[in-house]
């Protein structure tokens, strides 16, 4: 007789120690394939550890897509892909219930976001009412379409990819969804011997097909459960509440959702290094990609570049008071 699943006893967890030589070997795998951005893609990394999503900001052809592309190859899972364009609807993103006229009943046809992975390609490009539309996915891990709410698949990770505001075809980004990333990177252009190595085949998109799963699906949310473990000590709370008072004060919007995804970077990072603690560095190392695209109460008056600026001068400007 074949034993019940349910009864069979669920395998043991794996330690962060076992789990975390995989997801090196995996973050070292993608820096190969997108070449001379390893801080970038480690970030990006951090963001897939601690259950954020993350916002690709660049010019097109700088690799993007790439790395999206590249960070759904070591995650594993279904990867669902979606090009922004000015006419996407909501229902286009989340799905539909569609009339069944054999049981006379509306069955439910999930849409593309219901994957561990979902690239959303040029996200600027979409209306505003559509990228409302993600809003509670993102934070909550669910659908709600008439009345009837619709778990998605976990983990469950978000890219997206935006242009200059300046580019025909663009929308700006509401803050709220703005607020929904845990960060937001700058590519830039490669290097001169990157962009060789990417011409001549040996990196970029050609090597996509080299990426393998690091981790399979459950040894992710075990290593996600190790990242949330790193501890964080008071003191540590309390230069993170002062800086965070600070870019209030001078103006700064910085919700309480975005400390929490810059607590979960550094925690992340710590992880990535072998300790299980964060420190003052870990959160200054991660604060302008946590904070950068958040904005200003008048975003007309900090472009993203000069804000980076601010928040490094903040950075020295803010006493750690750290006794070790």
């Amino acid at each position: 007789m074949t034993p019940d699943p349910a009864s069979l006893p669920s395998a043991p967890p794996v330690s962060p120690e076992a789990l975390r030589p995989s997801v090196l070997a995996g973050l070292t795998a993608l820096q190969a394939v997108v070449v001379g951005k390893e801080a970038k893609v480690r970030r990006a990394f951090a963001a897939l550890l601690s259950g954020g999503h993350i916002l690709l900001e660049d010019l097109p052809g700088v690799g993007k897509t790439t790395l999206a592309k590249g960070l759904s190859r070591i995650l594993g899972g279904s990867f669902q892909r979606v090009q922004g364009t000015n006419d996407l609807l909501p229902s286009d993103l989340l799905g539909v219930h569609l009339w069944d006229a054999g049981t006379q009943t509306f069955h439910f046809q999930p849409g593309p976001v219901f994957c561990h992975v979902l690239l959303l390609d040029e996200l600027n490009r979409i209306g505003p009412k559509t990228q409302s539309a993600m809003l509670e996915a993102m934070v909550e891990g669910q659908v709600t379409l008439d009345r009837s709410t619709h778990r998605l698949p976990d983990p469950f990770f978000v890219i997206a990819t935006q242009n200059p505001l300046d580019h025909a075809g663009t929308f700006p980004l509401p803050e709220s969804q703005l607020d929904r990333f845990s960060c937001a990177l700058h590519l830039g252009y490669p290097g001169r011997e990157a962009e060789r190595r990417i011409l001549r085949g040996e990196a970029g998109s050609d090597r996509l097909d080299t990426l393998r799963p690091a981790l399979d699906l459950e040894g992710w949310k075990q290593a996600r459960g190790a990242v949330r473990a790193v501890k964080i000590s008071e003191a540590v709370l309390d230069y993170a509440e002062r800086m965070v008072e600070r870019i209030r004060a001078d103006g700064g919007f910085c919700s309480t959702r975005a400390v929490k995804h810059w607590l979960g970077l550094a925690q992340a990072e710590a992880w990535l290094e072998g300790r299980a603690f964060i420190t003052p560095d870990d959160l200054q190392a991660t604060l302008a990609d946590t904070m950068a695209h958040r904005g200003s109460l008048d975003e007309r008056r900090l472009s993203r570049g000069e804000r980076r600026e601010h928040l490094a001068r903040l950075l020295k400007e803010l006493p750690v008071g750290w006794a070790g």
